[in-house]
């Protein structure tokens, strides 16, 4: 049996069977121990308890120590023997994942990592969001990772200075709109100070409270700081040329992706597929509005009271009824969901930055899984026929169905692919499916929700064209469905432009957009493309059974694999298929 290609994926194995001779996992699950130490930021993500005090070391120590463990960990489950299938994709999973982690690190791209979604930045301040609140013990962790925040700060100052030194940085853009944003969570725009108003909010009575407002505010300042570094020494560093050029994009891609793509032949069907949506929303369109093009009918329907919904709390409630409702409606029909995977929460979040986002469970689901509502400052009334579709992404069947599924096989996985295995690729594309299913299934029979699915299909869809084209600097087709700038070369302004063309979102909204592909190659196209590879999978698995296919138990199974690159995803479905017909 070639352990990168199972062709046995027994996935009813009880965890402890021959548990002493299951070397891959004894070792991904030691991992996962040294791991959470050297990264205690991402300890709370995983829900890893033991941790909650400490700040990630993010000086180039920091990284160094964490580098040097991938390295070694990466060796140590390459020199294993697999016991059996099960054990044998979690190997394949565990040396795609990290040894893409080494070469992303060897290439110079980690540590000088930083843009508008993803950084350090974001992870110290979005942290809190994740701790308990409760009770004294839990502010007094609070109070001394807030107390670590200026050292860790100044040693990331360290590591992006070194890196620079060398020649590693990002785009100027990234650096001057990330100061941006700690501008607006330190209070020195907007409305409020994230670190303090946290502070203000807690229920601390003397010693505890002094100490919980100094720390506070002392972390408000280091951050305040750390963005005007940012700006004025990290962004006349920065690069000028936006696009990173096709080799740093082939391989962010299969970081992403956990699969290597044709990137030409992934460009033209992006085009093809967006044509086909559009063409869909059309008609959809005349199905709300008869006769009407699609700005009639989303006029239309913004200026329907009875689609808006005012006040964040009203539309928080009406993501918790929907997912809830949702809960029920696919439990125990369309998929086998845990008990435990059954409580998701819906929030707001603390910070004015947009956008719906989930966070999963602890490992013992006492955190349970959480949907956020990050609400942009200023917006106070809402249109849910827009984010039907986003609730069946980030919940049921969506990303807390995959993730807390994921988190509660114990008997199945090991604790890295239960914790720490992550693949965009696989993550959103599932999530991207799921919304294609229920389509599929008839949960968006409104024309309005259904509009607001296609408007979401159509987003993901112009990410891939300009995704791409931006970062390759590729020409745009001459004979383009859309006759949009033929024959020229993509640019970031030509980019804004597009997508302002073929999507519903807001200016500011859109620039955000367009900020985040430029500052994150690769990762933007991982939905549309992922859930390409999703359904091309399922096809699959239906042409090799036939008539005995049956999605639920397809489901099953695919989730039960965990998450893992894609390539390696579809070989372990191929074989679980080629197994049954057999």
């Amino acid at each position: 049996m070639n352990a990168e290609h199972p062709t046995s994926l027994p996935v009813d194995v009880p965890s402890d069977e021959r548990a002493d001779e299951r070397t891959v996992d004894a070792r991904c699950d030691a991992y996962v121990v040294e791991y959470a130490a050297l990264d205690p930021i991402a300890a709370t993500y995983y829900g890893i308890e033991g941790y909650d005090h400490l700040l990630t070391d993010y000086s180039p120590a920091g990284f160094a120590a964490r580098e040097e463990l991938a390295r070694r960990a990466l060796a140590d489950v390459a020199a294993l023997t697999p016991v059996d299938a099960r054990e044998a994709v979690a190997k394949a999973a565990f040396l795609e994942r990290v040894g893409l982690q080494v070469e992303l690190s060897e290439a110079g791209h980690e540590r000088c990592a930083l843009s508008v979604i993803d950084s350090p930045l974001h992870s110290i301040r979005s942290v809190f969001d994740l701790m308990p609140t409760e009770g004294t013990e839990a502010w007094e962790k609070i109070v001394a990772r807030l107390e670590a925040v200026p050292a860790t700060l100044e040693g990331y100052r360290v590591t992006l200075a070194e890196e620079a030194a060398r020649g590693h940085v990002v785009a100027a853009r990234q650096y001057t709109e990330v100061a941006a944003q700690v501008e607006r969570w330190t209070g020195q725009t907007g409305s409020g100070d994230f670190f303090v108003d946290l502070a203000a909010g807690a229920d601390a009575e003397g010693a505890l409270r002094t100490g919980l407002e100094k720390a506070a505010r002392a972390a408000s300042r280091a951050l305040a700081e750390f963005g005007m570094f940012l700006d004025d020494e990290m962004a006349p560093q920065g690069r000028r040329n936006e696009a990173v050029g096709r080799e740093h994009y082939a391989l962010a891609s299969r970081a992403f992706l956990g699969a290597e793509i044709d990137l030409e032949e992934t460009y033209a069907w992006g085009w093809a597929e967006l044509a086909r949506i559009k063409a869909d929303m059309d008609v959809t369109a005349d199905a709300i509005v008869p006769g009407a093009d699609l700005a009639a009918a989303v006029a239309h329907l913004d200026a329907d009271p009875a689609r808006r919904i005012e006040g964040g709390e009203a539309f928080r409630a009406w993501m918790q009824d929907l997912a809830d409702r949702t809960v029920e409606a696919l439990a125990d029909t369309h998929f086998d969901i845990p008990a435990p995977v059954r409580t998701i929460e819906c929030c707001l979040a603390p910070t004015n930055d947009g956008g719906i986002y989930y966070t999963g469970p602890s490992e013992d689901f006492s955190r349970p899984g959480r949907m956020w509502w990050s609400v942009p400052e200023g917006i106070t009334s809402f249109t849910p026929w827009r984010e039907t579709t986003t609730v069946f992404h980030e919940g049921v069947p969506g990303h807390h169905l995959q993730i807390g599924q994921t988190v509660h096989r114990a008997e199945l996985l090991n604790r890295w692919q239960r914790t720490m295995c992550w693949v965009s690729g696989h993550g959103e594309g599932w999530a991207l499916y799921a919304e294609h299913l229920m389509d599929e299934l008839g949960h968006l029979s409104d024309p309005a929700d259904r509009l607001g699915f296609l408007d979401a299909q159509a987003l993901r869809a112009a990410r891939v064209v300009v995704d791409l084209g931006m970062h390759l600097e590729l020409e745009i087709p001459t004979d383009n469905p859309f006759g949009f700038h033929p024959g020229e070369t993509w640019t970031p302004a030509l980019g804004l432009e597009f997508m302002g063309e073929h999507t519903q979102l807001d200016a500011a909204t859109l620039k955000f957009e367009v900020d985040r592909y430029l500052g994150w190659p690769g990762q933007a196209p991982s939905y549309k493309v992922g859930e390409r590879i999703w359904l091309a999978a399922r096809d699959e698995a239906r042409a090799l059974a036939g008539d005995a296919f049956d999605p639920k138990t397809f489901h099953s199974r695919a989730l039960d694999l965990g998450s893992m690159g894609l390539d390696p995803l579809r070989a372990a479905l191929r074989a679980l298929s080629e197994e049954n017909d057999a």
